[in-house]
């Protein structure tokens, strides 16, 4: 189990995210996995695609 400081607070270390409809998809802050490092940049490396409703398209 990883250290609780290291866990994502976004997705709190499921690595998924869920819209208001329930749509689960991947956690873009810490790309899935679950975890944050201090010197990780939460920023996604390239921009993501959403749907009409902002819904992330895999």
């Amino acid at each position: 189990m990883p250290d609780r400081d290291h866990i994502c607070k976004a997705c709190d270390g499921t690595g998924l995210l869920a819209d208001d409809e329930f749509w689960q998809y991947t956690c873009t802050v810490c790309g899935g996995d679950g975890i944050m490092m201090p010197n990780e940049n939460p920023e996604p490396a390239v921009p993501f695609s959403v749907d009409d409703n902002n819904r992330v398209l895999e």
